[in-house]
């Protein structure tokens, strides 16, 4: 029985305590990853691989409108429009406005 009650209140205190520690590295991971997402150089990147992908959108509409014609469904071509027309209203993916 004192075995069995010392297991059980080493298991409790290991479990305090590895909560406790796991709540504080979550923590830092979170910090640290909101960090990261603020960085301008990130920012910058992300924006333009945004950017890249709309025009290649764009330019993937085109040429396949050029050889399908008039076949394309109009939810497809409506999709590519607002994709288009979303990186051309001065505002990016970040909610803030380019300048």
């Amino acid at each position: 029985m004192r075995y069995r009650l010392t297991f059980i209140a080493g298991l409790a205190l290991g479990y305090v305590i590895g909560t406790r520690a796991g709540r504080e590295r979550y923590e830092q991971l979170k910090k640290s990853a909101r960090q990261f997402a603020q960085n301008p150089a990130v920012r910058n990147t992300a924006e333009s691989a945004a950017q890249s992908g709309r025009d290649l959108a764009g330019k993937a509409y085109h040429a396949v409108s050029d050889k399908v014609g008039a076949k394309v469904p109009a939810s497809v071509a409506d999709r590519v429009r607002s994709l288009r027309d979303r990186g051309q209203n001065g505002e990016d993916d970040w909610g803030t406005t380019n300048t």
